[in-house]
């Protein structure tokens, strides 16, 4: 605990600094007790804050995190991998390159190489190769070249551990949605001594700071969570380990499951959500497979996935709304406000996935303001 904290005090003076020394509002405390903290809201679409606030800040970071939080996001969303030597920690993607500065360090040049992930070869360095240790010493970096640089190069990797810590620490209860990543690939490339598989290991780390609890139970709504994941067997290993919600992650029409190889239209249709519906309390589809673009960058017609999920008594929570005018569709005339309202009132889904939470929760108390 006391090193998270550390790493909160460096991110608040780091944004103080940045802010041309004047100091930041504080953005979580020490938690305080249990009791007084004002509940999760559970009367609009949750506001998941995905990777953090990470529109604003390099993504799955401390400082994104806790900025989410002091956004108003109802849940703050992590990918959960493993490294060489067993450790979670929170990162997207299977190799380093794309955000953090890995290739600036010389000591690490020999551990680039190719590997199959998910039906496809993939050259990097990978965060299997690395041990907890030599992953604290990179530094993280925005992804996209538009989005603000600035912080690159300031926060460290962090683990699940610390992630959790983040969210308990937080002045009021804020949920935490961390997916098992790539499961198949974290399982083939890391053995833990106890013989226990990725999934064992991700569960026991929730299950040892108290998350537990059927959906909307007393247990889960003081430490809310969701477990997400795109790969149906581990969702079905993981149902075995907790009671907590699970959500089946869905990807684009082209993708195939990455552990059972199957297609869109069969792990989309009625039947295979009859089945899920057995494991899971909701699913997670990327936004453009529930509405599809057009070539010309509009809306068609959507889909009825939304429709068949909600007819089993699924939510929906589909990802990922970023603000920028380079992932909005024309229809929305480059307001973001726009596909907020579109998605919440004409689609129905009950909960969002955004790089900007500040901007959903603004949305939503203006709509709420307007409704009363």
């Amino acid at each position: 605990m006391a090193s998270l904290r550390m790493v909160l005090v460096s991110v608040l003076v780091a944004m103080a600094v940045s802010a041309g020394g004047v100091a930041a509002r504080p953005l979580v405390g020490d938690g305080g007790a249990w009791e007084d903290r004002a509940p999760l809201q559970t009367s609009r679409p949750f506001n998941i804050a995905h990777r953090g606030s990470n529109g604003e800040l390099p993504e799955e970071t401390a400082a994104a995190y806790v900025r989410a939080i002091d956004e108003g996001a109802d849940f703050i969303e992590a990918d959960i991998e493993a490294t060489k030597d067993g450790h979670l920690v929170c990162f997207h993607d299977t190799t380093l390159d794309d955000t953090t500065d890995v290739s600036d360090h010389p000591e690490f040049a020999g551990r680039r190489r190719t590997l199959e992930v998910q039906w496809a070869n993939v050259t990097g360095y990978f965060i299997t190769d690395f041990t907890l240790a030599e992953l604290k010493t990179l530094r993280a970096k925005q992804r996209w070249d538009f989005r603000d640089n600035s912080h690159n190069g300031v926060s460290p990797i962090i683990t699940f551990d610390e992630f959790i810590d983040i969210a308990l620490n937080a002045k009021r209860v804020v949920g935490i949605y961390p997916e098992m990543k790539n499961p198949v690939f974290m399982n083939k490339h890391v053995r833990w001594a106890d013989g226990k598989k990725f999934e064992d290991k991700f569960v026991a780390t929730l299950k040892k700071y108290g998350y537990g609890g059927k959906y909307m139970s007393p247990a889960w709504r003081a430490k809310p969570v969701f477990l997400q994941s795109f790969a149906p067997t581990s969702l079905v290993h993981a149902a075995g380990l907790t009671d907590s919600p699970l959500v089946f992650l869905i990807d684009d029409v082209t993708v195939r499951t990455e552990d059972t190889n199957q297609p869109y239209d069969e792990i989309t249709s009625g039947e295979y959500l009859d089945y899920m519906k057995k494991y899971v309390v909701g699913i997670g589809p990327w936004k453009d497979t529930v509405v599809p673009p057009t070539k010309g960058n509009l809306l068609a017609t959507p889909s009825d996935l939304v429709a068949i999920a909600h007819a089993r008594g699924l939510q929906v929570h589909p990802y990922t709304y970023r603000n920028e005018n380079e992932f909005l569709h024309f229809n929305f005339r480059q307001d973001p406000y726009a596909e907020y309202d579109y998605w919440i009132n004409d689609v129905g889904v009950d909960g969002l996935f955004t790089d900007f939470p500040a901007s959903l929760r603004r949305f939503q108390e203006w709509t709420t303001k307007k409704k009363d």
